[in-house]
């Protein structure tokens, strides 16, 4: 595989810390992704090797910044189209802060047969501290052969837009925030909610033939444990059921064959390591997406800027993870750094666009991103071996912080070794919640133990599937899961 740049260290980009490579998708011949916070859209003919590169000027006047931080990417026909948000031109402060009067949100078509790329549609409210909402997810009505576009991040004009593809006329459907949605037999499924400030809320369901709204409660957890903070990272279909991927689990489900939405708590920790700014793709008849250590976090200890404490978003529970689901398997097929950012499937290979930093917040801008990103390739073999050996360390004053008593959902299938070790400054019990990624849910099965002060080691492997930890008493001291 001939790519000419794979590795790209931060370079001029007015934003706040670091972007990431976004959108990756093979089409036709091409191969596309966005470089962020440079505001560069790659494309690269494979079979000649030639790559273009366009800068986002038909919005607006250089130098641009952003692009897209959300994969907001579909392919119709011959055309990739590609979404998000610009700074056209990008306006930086020496008080670390960004103007926004030039942000706009923006939806482009590239031609693979052609080689040109056309501005579809662009708005923006010219506002210094506020945006119009940003594309974060582009899907196909193959009905009525238009793009439904999702808009939670910003301050106005946010929901699910339907976009003609000829005239790139844009109208509202509902105005209800959603970051992301997913296409499920002949129905839209869109996850509504304010990312930030608590999550997912609900889904609301477009029927493409009859044009009609439906909306639908999140499910009660396996394991009968409350979820907390369900931010919306990426939505995905298979098995006829819609799969939402958040902060500390999954969503999957499909009320219209009669069975509702369950939540399998999944890499659940007092932290902000969730799926969020990566993108979920079909591998192999399942799902392939990733759990990321540190997306978005406050850079300095005192800032109030994401509504986020500091140790909440700083706190690295564990890798970030590539994640592959099979149910009712779930298996972990990689191990990275700080975040994934974008995964795509090609010519027997797996593509998997990585950063070393995280988003900050809106006083901790700089002039230039912050972050190294890269594009890994890894053979699609990945789905079918054993897989690394991982680790997770809960520090338990976080889960008293955070008002919590139930974490992990760790899955173990692939795994030789396993086990829990808790290191404690007192006496407490703990509950084994023991589950499958099955369909429709299924209770989870349980077993309680006791633990001392001091180093306490539970063998997980008399566990299968996934299993998540509940504490009847938070006391001082950490926890390690450690998967060989």
């Amino acid at each position: 595989m001939f790519l000419r740049n794979y590795r790209f260290p931060g370079r001029y980009g007015p934003e706040w810390g670091s972007g990431g490579i976004f959108g990756l998708r093979y089409h036709n011949g091409t191969l596309y992704f966005t470089l962020a916070f440079e505001a560069e859209a790659h494309f690269i003919d494979i079979k000649s090797h030639e790559e273009e590169t366009y800068d986002f000027t038909l919005v607006g006047n250089a130098p641009t910044s952003g692009g897209d931080t959300y994969n907001a990417v579909e392919t119709v026909d011959e055309f990739i189209y590609f979404g998000g948000w610009v700074h056209a031109p990008a306006v930086y402060r020496e008080d670390r802060r960004i103007l926004f009067n030039n942000k706009y949100s923006h939806v482009h078509a590239y031609d693979t047969e052609e080689r040109a790329v056309k501005l579809l549609w662009k708005e923006s409210i010219h506002h210094e501290t506020d945006w119009a909402g940003e594309i974060s997810d582009i899907i196909y009505d193959p009905y009525n052969d238009r793009l439904l576009l999702a808009r939670e991040d910003g301050h106005r004009n946010l929901g699910v837009y339907s976009l003609d593809r000829e005239t790139g006329n844009a109208e509202p459907l509902i105005g209800d925030p959603s970051p992301k949605g997913t296409r499920v037999h002949d129905v839209a499924f869109f996850g509504v909610g304010n990312n930030f400030t608590g999550g997912l809320r609900e889904f609301k369901a477009l029927d493409l033939i009859s044009g009609r709204w439906e909306a639908f409660k999140p499910g009660e957890s396996v394991d009968g444990k409350p979820y907390e903070r369900p931010e919306l990272g990426s939505m995905s279909s298979a098995y006829n059921r819609a799969f939402a991927f958040v902060r500390g689990g999954i969503f999957a489900g499909n009320p219209y064959m009669g069975e509702g939405f369950t939540f399998y708590r999944l890499f659940d920790f007092p932290t902000f390591y969730a799926p969020f700014r990566v993108n979920a793709v079909n591998v192999g008849g399942g799902i392939l997406t990733a759990f990321n250590a540190h997306h978005d976090a406050s850079y300095r200890g005192d800032s109030q800027d994401s509504g986020l404490f500091w140790d909440f978003t700083n706190t690295i529970a564990g890798p970030s993870v590539l994640v592959y689901l099979a149910p009712p398997v779930v298996k972990i097929v990689g191990a990275f750094g700080a975040r994934i950012t974008s995964i795509e499937k090609m010519d027997g290979k797996i593509l998997v666009a990585t950063n070393s930093a995280p988003n900050t917040g809106s006083t901790e801008a700089t002039p230039f991103d912050t972050g190294n990103r890269d594009i890994v390739i890894l053979d699609e073999r990945i789905i079918q071996e054993r897989p690394p050996s991982v680790s997770f360390t809960v520090p338990l004053e976080l889960l008293r912080k955070a008002n919590k008593r139930t974490f992990g959902g760790i899955p173990l299938d692939g795994y030789l070794e396993a086990r829990a070790v808790f290191h404690l400054k007192g006496d407490t019990k703990l509950k084994i919640h023991e589950y499958e990624l099955s369909l429709p849910g299924a209770e989870a099965e349980e077993e309680t133990f006791d633990l001392k002060r001091g180093k306490n080691v539970i063998d997980l492997r008399t566990f299968s599937g996934i299993v998540s930890l509940e504490l009847k008493k938070v006391v001082g001291g950490k926890a390690r899961i450690e998967l060989l």
